[in-house]
């Protein structure tokens, strides 16, 4: 399989302030999120596990009722059922990435452009 870099697959505008791009296979899927400082937060939460490491950038990454002070290299469980969203920090935009096993259903249209290039 050819490598692709990130910035060359195409992303989408998911709200102002988030953008959010995505690789991977219906087994497991990488879904890289930009958070640009003073987007709307929107606390959610699924049925599924997530995992989630700060790339780039400071946030506070609410969990639950823990409230988590991120930068580069923190990593997180995110357990099914649990309420959390992610509040940029400082200037710079965070870099997010996300990993879901399976792939979330709802974001399977991420793939297709990420297939187109590794083909």
């Amino acid at each position: 399989m050819k490598a692709v870099r990130w910035e060359d697959i195409p992303d989408e505008q998911v709200r102002p302030g988030v953008r959010r791009r995505g690789f991977g296979t219906r087994d497991v899927m990488l879904v890289m999120n930009e958070c640009l400082p003073g987007m709307d937060v929107r606390p959610h939460a699924h049925e599924f596990d997530q995992i989630a490491m700060i790339v780039s950038g400071t946030a506070v990454y609410h969990v639950g009722d823990v409230h988590n002070e991120v930068g580069p290299g923190s990593i997180m469980h995110i357990p099914a059922g649990v309420e959390h969203y992610i509040e940029p920090t400082g200037d710079a935009p965070v870099m997010n990435l996300d990993v879901f096993a399976p792939a979330r259903e709802d974001y399977l249209h991420l793939l297709e452009a990420a297939a187109a290039l590794t083909a």
